[in-house]
C-alpha cells in the first residue's frame, strides 16, 4: 500500500482567516489542505460588512494586530484582484460635547499607538458626509480604515494559495499519535495525515479545540445588517456613531445597537450593528431591525425615504475577553488556533495568518503573539 502523503499543516476553516493562513502558509513554504463544513466564506465571513478597521479599537494588542493588518490588506490589495478593497476612511460621530471630549481622549490614545486620526470640527462635517444629520457635535476621521467585499477576499486568497480545499466536509476527528500530537484529521469522506492543525472555525472554534482534548470557549454573538436599495454614493466614508465603540467592548449577553452606515462600490448602504448572545437562534428580531433603521436615520435623514431591500445576520465568534486566540497550543503538540476575532475577524485576517504562518515555520513572528495564547486564562464565561 503507498504512503500517504503527510501535509505541512491542515487549515479548519475556510473563512477570511482561515483563507488568510492558508495564503501565507503557502508562501512560506508549507503544504496546506483546507477543510471546511461548508462552503467558502460559509459562517461569519460571508455575514460581514468587510470592515478593515482601526477606529474602534484602543490602544493595545487588538489594535497592534490591526495595525499590521492594515498595512498587509494594502499589500494584498495590489495583489489579489476583485476584492472590492477600498480605502474610504472612517467618521466617528459625537453628537455632543461630553461624547466629544471622550472621543478625544480615546483618539490620542490611539495616536500614540500608530493610529491616524483627525479631529472634524461641527461646522466641517458637511465637507467629509454632506448628508450626515445636522447637529453633531464634531467627529474624527480615521483615513486607515478601509473595505473588502468579505467572501470575495476569502475566495481570492484560496485560489492565490493554491492549496486543496475539502468543501462541505466536517471534521470529525483530530487524530493523535501515542504522545499525543496531532497527527491528522478525519472527515467523512477522507483522512488527512498532517503535522498541524490550525482551527480557523470561527464561531465552531470551541467544538473544534474539543475534538483535540482542548479547551477554548467560543461563544456566538448575533448581530444584524440591513442592505438598501442601490443608491447613488450619499455616505461616503464608514459612519459611525460613538457607542459603537463601547458595544463592541462590552461583555453584555442582551441585545445592543448603534449606528453603523457605509456605502459600498455596487450602490448598496450597508446598515449594522447589533450584538447579542443568543446561542445560535437564527430567528429574526423586529426589536434588532427597529433600533437599526431609526439610528441609521438619526445619522442620515436622508435613508428614511429609502427602501431596505434584503436583511442578513450572522454569528461573531465571542472569547470573553475580547482578543482572538492565535498561534500553538502548548496542551497539545501540533494545534494552533486562529479564531475568536469576533466582529473583527475580516480586518485581522492577514496579521493573523502571517502569525499562524510564523509559528509553523519557526521564523520570527512579525509583532509579539504572546497576548493571543490560546491557553491564557480567560474570565468566567458565565460572568462575560
Amino acid at each position: 500500500m503507498p504512503k500517504r502523503h503527510s501535509l505541512d499543516a491542515v487549515i479548519i476553516g475556510a473563512g477570511v482567516v482561515g483563507a488568510a493562513c492558508a495564503y501565507y502558509a503557502a508562501r512560506s513554504g508549507l503544504s496546506v489542505a483546507v477543510v471546511d463544513r461548508g462552503p467558502v466564506a460559509g459562517g461569519t465571513t460571508g455575514a460581514g460588512e468587510g470592515n478593515l478597521l482601526v477606529s474602534d479599537k484602543e490602544a493595545g494588542p487588538e489594535l497592534d494586530l490591526a495595525l499590521l493588518s492594515t498595512r498587509l490588506w494594502r499589500e494584498l490589495a495590489g495583489e489579489l484582484p476583485d476584492t472590492e478593497y477600498e480605502p474610504k476612511g472612517g467618521l466617528v460621530v459625537a453628537p455632543d460635547e461630553t461624547t466629544l471630549k471622550a472621543l478625544r481622549v480615546f483618539a490620542e490614545g490611539q495616536r500614540a499607538a500608530g493610529v491616524r486620526n483627525t479631529e472634524v470640527p461641527a461646522d466641517r462635517l458637511a465637507s467629509f458626509e454632506p448628508h450626515l444629520a445636522p447637529g453633531m457635535a464634531g467627529a474624527f476621521h480615521y483615513p486607515q480604515d478601509a473595505q473588502v467585499q468579505p467572501a470575495k477576499a476569502a475566495a481570492r486568497l484560496l485560489q492565490a494559495a493554491r492549496v486543496p480545499c475539502h468543501l462541505g466536509e466536517r471534521v470529525t476527528e483530530i487524530l493523535t499519535d501515542s504522545s499525543g500530537a496531532v497527527r491528522g484529521v478525519r472527515t467523512p469522506r477522507r483522512e488527512l495525515v498532517t503535522r498541524a492543525v490550525v482551527n480557523a472555525a470561527g464561531t465552531w472554534g470551541g467544538e473544534v479545540a474539543r475534538l483535540a482534548g482542548a479547551h477554548l470557549p467560543v461563544l456566538p454573538r448575533r448581530g444584524f445588517v440591513l442592505v438598501t436599495e442601490p443608491l447613488p454614493r450619499i455616505v461616503r466614508h464608514k459612519v459611525y456613531a460613538a457607542d459603537y465603540v463601547a458595544d463592541v467592548a462590552s461583555d453584555s449577553a442582551a441585545l445592543q445597537s448603534s449606528g453603523v452606515v457605509e456605502g459600498t462600490p455596487a450602490g448598496p448602504v450597508l446598515i449594522g450593528a447589533t450584538r447579542e448572545r443568543v446561542g445560535f437562534d437564527r430567528s429574526l428580531s423586529t426589536e434588532a431591525l427597529r433600533r437599526l433603521a431609526a439610528q441609521a436615520q438619526a445619522l442620515f435623514p436622508v435613508l428614511a425615504e429609502v427602501e431596505v431591500q434584503r436583511v442578513y445576520h450572522g454569528f461573531r465568534p465571542y472569547l470573553p475577553d475580547h482578543l482572538p486566540a492565535i498561534g500553538a497550543d502548548p496542551r497539545v503538540p501540533g494545534l494552533h488556533h486562529a479564531c475568536g476575532h469576533e466582529g473583527a475577524g475580516i480586518g485581522l485576517a492577514p496579521a493573523t495568518g502571517a502569525l499562524v504562518a510564523a509559528a509553523l515555520t519557526g521564523e520570527p513572528p512579525a509583532m509579539d503573539p504572546t497576548p493571543f495564547r490560546p491557553d491564557r486564562d480567560f474570565p468566567d464565561e458565565a460572568e462575560a
